[in-house]
């Protein structure tokens, strides 16, 4: 929710020198530690009530750009380059900047670790790159990627490091059935459940189920709101390619249909307005305002998977280790028995290779292109 100028925290006092070697470390740490979103009125421009709350408006919209955990993300980014900077005598915002042998030297750092610091995933030091390039762009600046001092180096440490991604195994429909099995009758029980079955159903993000609202528009922080109709549950979701519905038919049973888990939990509940999924009393009898984090769900998950039949045969670390909140998704990609096309949109994919990256035990030799061609 917007800051209104009532309770919008106070803005520290500026330093009397522009100076960097100036600023004290917790000035320096404030600054590099910001969202990223630098926004301010130009300098020629004088500042009044009404500007003031059109800046913080134009940070809140900045922020919005992407998602949350992204800008988390992004933020610790900048945060552990600045210090590495500083740890190196100098500043990620000195001329020239961006400076591409300097990034150069830090994802080689990154790679290599001279410290004794484990090294990180290829997958990662893209991400930290990428997290680099987002905040200065936020800052005035373009940070070229394809720079001889980046690329190459980007290049040579994905051949020589590069190892193909570990996926977590996919949940499927039986899978499912044993892990609401072990769930309670009381209302946790129930909105655990609920949480599972759609999960699955929809083939959400464990961040998509629990941004959900009753109603469009109910709060600030939802990104989708659910219809219930005769057929089933239409989903709306605010995705990263835009806004996309998802259908979720009625199961064949009521133990084990998701929209029939959907609709008992928000009549015990008494949700009518406001997050679908919230937290519950301490004695599972009273639904709560607060919307449930995302990593309840990947905590559920694990906490059904143990109690459950699922992969038994092996110890626990193991089981813990094999299954996280993505394995919903993975689930139905894997276990739905129809044309590709269908799992792609419900999904919300772009593209069918996208898709069968999700699938874990899908028939790879259905089409033989070796007899097709003679042979």
């Amino acid at each position: 929710m917007s800051e209104t100028p009532e309770n919008r925290p106070p803005k520290p006092e500026k330093s009397t020198s522009t100076s960097h070697d100036a600023m004290n470390d917790d000035e320096r740490n404030e600054r590099e530690s910001s969202d990223g979103n630098p926004i301010a009125l130009p300098s020629h421009v004088a500042g009044s009530g009404t500007l003031d709350r059109l800046v913080e408006n134009a940070r809140d919209y900045a922020r919005a750009s992407t998602a949350e955990n992204t800008n988390k993300a992004y933020a610790a980014d900048w945060k552990h380059f600045s210090r590495w900077c500083r740890r190196h005598g100098t500043d990620p915002l000195s001329a020239p900047c961006p400076d591409a042998p300097l990034i150069g030297l830090y994802l080689t750092e990154l790679a290599a670790p001279t410290n004794g610091a484990p090294a990180l995933s290829v997958s990662t030091i893209e991400r930290r790159l990428s997290g680099l390039a987002w905040t200065y762009a936020q800052r005035g600046f373009t940070l070229d990627r394809k720079n001889r001092h980046i690329a190459t180096v980007l290049a040579g440490i994905k051949r020589k490091h590069a190892r193909p991604p570990v996926q977590k195994d996919a949940i499927g429909a039986d899978d499912v059935k044993a892990m609401t099995a072990t769930l309670p009758h009381d209302l946790r029980g129930l909105r655990d459940r609920a949480i599972l079955l759609m999960g699955y159903a929809g083939g959400f993000r464990r961040s998509e189920i629990v941004a959900l609202d009753v109603n469009r528009d109910d709060t600030d922080d939802g990104r989708g709101w659910v219809t219930v109709q005769d057929q089933g549950a239409i989903v709306t979701l605010q995705g990263k390619t835009g806004w996309r519905e998802v259908e979720i038919g009625r199961g064949s049973t009521d133990l084990t249909c998701p929209v029939r888990a959907l609709e008992q939990w928000l009549h015990f509940a008494k949700i009518n307005f406001g997050p679908v999924f919230v937290r519950t009393s301490r004695d599972g009898k009273r639904a709560l305002e607060n919307r449930l984090s995302d990593k309840h769900v990947a905590r559920l998950i694990k906490t059904t998977v143990l109690k459950s039949n699922v992969r038994s045969d092996l110890p626990k670390a193991k089981r813990l280790a094999m299954f996280s909140g993505h394995s919903l998704r993975a689930g139905l990609a894997s276990s739905a028995e129809v044309d590709e096309r269908y799992v792609q949109k419900q999904l919300g994919h772009t593209s069918a290779e996208m898709t069968r990256r999700y699938q874990r035990r899908r028939d790879r030799f259905r089409v033989n292109l070796t007899k097709a061609a003679g042979l």
